[in-house]
C-alpha cells in the first residue's frame, strides 16, 4: 500500500472494472490460500478488524479461516502499516491473556467530494469509517473553476478541522451526477455546458493532488450506504437518491450492479405516465423540481433546510409534492420490486429526514395496498445528507486496503 503519491490521476470505472472493485465480502470474511493472495487476505484481516471493532488473533483465525501463523504474519505486517494498533490485553481469562487487537482510525484517510447543481460537499473519512470533518457550500450551478477554487480555498480549514496527516491521505473520490453538463434543470445557465467532457484530473490536480477516483452520485452514495449504512445487514436493496436530480443505485447480493453500459438505476429517465407525453421521474421527484413549485407559488427557496419553516401555502405545496412523488414513484418502485425482489428500497439524498421519512411512509402504505409477489420495505438510508460525499470517500479505501473480488483475481492468476 502506497501513501500520498504524487499527482492526480483520473481513476473512473468501466463497467467491468468498478463492478469487480466494488465487490463487497464485509459479511463473508474467508480468507484464501491461494499462491500470492498476500494482499486479499491482508485486506480482509483488515476488514474483519473493522467489523469487530476490537478482536483478538485467535478469533481472527476463526472468522477467516486463516492458520495462526498467517494471522500473525498479517497483523505484523497492518501493525507496521500503522492500519491497527493493540489495545491492552483481555481481562479475567487464565493463562495469557489475548491481545486486543483494534483499528486505528488515523492509520489511513481519504476524501470524498460531491460536485452537483445546487452544492459542493467536501468531507475527510478516518480508516474507523468517521467522518472527521465537512463542508458544504450552497451554490447554484458553480463552474469548474469556480469548484476548484472553493476547494483550494477551504481544504486547509477541513483537513485541519479534522485532524488529517496529508501524508496518510490514500486518495479523493469524486461523486458527480452523469452527463452534469447537458441535462437541463430549471435555471440551468447556458455556460454550465463547462462540465461536459471536462477533464477531472486537470481541473483538480493543483488543489487535490492524490489520486482521484470519479464515479456517478448515486452509485457513490449506494456504495457508502453498502460498506457503513444499512449495506452491512442488508445484502440487495435499491438506493434512491433524491438530489437537484433524482438518481439510484442497485446492489445485489453486497456487489454494486453497473449493467453492460454502466448506466444501471437511472430511474431519473423512466417515463412520467401521469404527466405529459416526453416528462419522466425527475420532472416530479427531485429537489430542483420542488423549488420549482415552490417558487412558482410565491415561496423561493435555496437550499434543503429553507424547506423545514414557512407559512401554511408553503406547507400545502410541499404535501401536494409529497402526494405527487408517491404517485410517480409507484409503478418505478413495483418493477423494482418484481424484477429485482431486493431486501429494502433506501431513500438519502439531499431531502431533508423529516420530508424523506414523510416520503417513506407515504410509499409504504401505497405499496402495501398492491398484490405483489413480494414488496421489499421502503426505509430512509443511514449515510443521507452527505450520502454521495462519503461514499465518494469509501472508493480510494476500496482500492487500498478493502476486500474486493478484483484483488483475489489478481492474487490467483
Amino acid at each position: 500500500m502506497t501513501f500520498s503519491r504524487p499527482g492526480a490521476r483520473l481513476l473512473q470505472p468501466s463497467a467491468s472494472t468498478a463492478e469487480a472493485r466494488d465487490a463487497r465480502l464485509t459479511l463473508s470474511l474467508s480468507g484464501t490460500n491461494l499462491e500470492r493472495a498476500g494482499d486479499y487476505n491482508q485486506r480482509i484481516v483488515l476488514q474483519a478488524i473493522r467489523l469487530a471493532d476490537e478482536t483478538t488473533r485467535t478469533e481472527l483465525a476463526r472468522l477467516t479461516g486463516l492458520t495462526p501463523p498467517t494471522i500473525a504474519n498479517i497483523t505484523k505486517r497492518l501493525t507496521d502499516l500503522k492500519l491497527i494498533r493493540s489495545a491492552g490485553r483481555l481481562q479475567g481469562r487464565r493463562g495469557q491473556p489475548a491481545m486486543k487487537i483494534v483499528i486505528n482510525p488515523n492509520g489511513a484517510f481519504s476524501l470524498g467530494l460531491n460536485i452537483d447543481r445546487d452544492h459542493i460537499t467536501l468531507v475527510t473519512l478516518d480508516l474507523a469509517g468517521t467522518v472527521r470533518s465537512r463542508i458544504t457550500r450552497e451554490i447554484s450551478f458553480a463552474l469548474p473553476t469556480t469548484v476548484a477554487e472553493y476547494i483550494q480555498e477551504i481544504l486547509p480549514q477541513l483537513l485541519e478541522q479534522g485532524g488529517i496527516k496529508r501524508e496518510r491521505i490514500l486518495g479523493v473520490g469524486v461523486a458527480l451526477p452523469d452527463d452534469l453538463g447537458r441535462i437541463s434543470l430549471p435555471h440551468r445557465p447556458k455556460e454550465y455546458d463547462a462540465w461536459d467532457g471536462i477533464d477531472l484530473a486537470e481541473l483538480l490536480e493543483e488543489v487535490l493532488p492524490w489520486p482521484l477516483y470519479a464515479d456517478n452520485d448515486a452509485a457513490s452514495a449506494a456504495l457508502g450506504e453498502a460498506h457503513l449504512g444499512n449495506g452491512i445487514a442488508i445484502p440487495s436493496f435499491f438506493y434512491l437518491l433524491i438530489s437537484a436530480g433524482l438518481g439510484g443505485g442497485l446492489v445485489i447480493d453486497r456487489t454494486y450492479v453497473r449493467g453492460a453500459d454502466g448506466r444501471s438505476g437511472e430511474i431519473w429517465a423512466m417515463p412520467d405516465s401521469n404527466r405529459q407525453r416526453g416528462s419522466n421521474i425527475q420532472d416530479t421527484v427531485s429537489l430542483s423540481a420542488l423549488y420549482a413549485r415552490l417558487e412558482e407559488a410565491g415561496f423561493p427557496v435555496d437550499r434543503p433546510q429553507a424547506l423545514l419553516d414557512g407559512p401554511e401555502g408553503k406547507e400545502a405545496v410541499i404535501k401536494q409534492w409529497l402526494e405527487d412523488a408517491v404517485d410517480v414513484l409507484v409503478q418505478p418502485l413495483v418493477a423494482v420490486d418484481c424484477i429485482i425482489n431486493p431486501s429494502a428500497i433506501l431513500i438519502g439524498g439531499r431531502l431533508p429526514g423529516r420530508l424523506t421519512d414523510a416520503l417513506v411512509d407515504r410509499l409504504n402504505m401505497r405499496m402495501a395496498e398492491l398484490n405483489l409477489p413480494a414488496v421489499a420495505p421502503i426505509r430512509r438510508a443511514d449515510a443521507a445528507d452527505d450520502a454521495s460525499a462519503v461514499g465518494a470517500a469509501i472508493i480510494p479505501f476500496l482500492d487500498h486496503v478493502l476486500p474486493s473480488e478484483s484483488i483475489l483475481m489478481q492474487a490467483g492468476r
